[in-house]
């Protein structure tokens, strides 16, 4: 097991490795976020890394969510532990509800690169989390679904699910039109029908464009396409 010595040092060894000035600059990223020590993600990955070879179901076991990095370590060791898929899910499903800000969301899908081989298992277990009432935990299943699952056997499934997407947090629909961008840079004549119709809330389909056309991947000409496509908000 992970000792309460041990988690002790961890925690000054976090205190070690924070920048002040990072800090300041992370947490004014994340509006809401105290508690954070100001260590980089490369180096929480590292650390990550060190958990899992040694005893990772003994850190997650004594993992506190005091601060914002001990929350992202236990979703980097999750998504780097050795373990089954079934295992990793309910250490997931554990995890999911402390996502308290967009960057551990997104750190930790990002992360989860074995989701990508084992996509049908993970589909039904994001799924659920679509219809979420909780703000993060809806944006984690559009964010795997962004990082994990944008492919030719599962494109019609991923943009119906953005489709569906129904909650009014801000976290949710720019994380709903990251993903709608990325599947028209992928799959332009599956998406662009989305982004065509009224489906989208004027927000969600207005961001969805902005970012297709900051991304040097979509033509000048589909540029000009979607920007006839903006809708005015009141």
């Amino acid at each position: 097991m992970f000792t309460e010595t041990e988690y002790a040092a961890l925690l000054v060894r976090l205190a070690e490795l924070g920048d002040e000035k990072y800090r300041a600059f992370n947490e004014s990223l994340m509006p809401g976020t105290t508690g954070t020590y100001g260590v980089r993600v490369p180096v929480l990955r590292a650390i990550a890394k060190e958990i899992a070879k040694a005893d990772a179901e003994g850190f997650l076991a004594a993992a506190r969510d005091d601060t914002h990095e001990e929350r992202m370590l236990q979703g980097l060791v999750i998504a780097s532990m050795r373990c089954t898929e079934a295992a990793r899910v309910e250490w997931l499903r554990i995890f999911i509800p402390k996502i308290d800000n967009w960057a551990v969301c997104d750190v930790i899908c990002g992360s989860l690169k074995t989701a990508a081989k084992n996509r049908e298992a993970y589909w039904a277990f994001l799924a659920p989390y679509l219809a979420s009432e909780r703000e993060f935990e809806v944006r984690f299943a559009v964010v795997l679904l962004l990082s994990q699952f944008i492919a030719e056997e599962w494109i019609d499934t991923v943009l119906a699910a953005l489709a569906g997407v129904s909650h009014e947090g801000y976290y949710v629909k720019m994380a709903v039109a990251w993903a709608i961008s990325a599947c028209f840079v992928k799959f332009r004549e599956k998406t662009l029908p989305l982004l065509e119709s009224s489906t989208l809330d004027d927000f969600t389909a207005n961001k969805a464009i902005q970012k297709c056309c900051e991304s040097f991947r979509v033509s000048e000409a589909d540029k000009a396409l979607l920007r006839g496509l903006k809708r005015r908000q009141e």
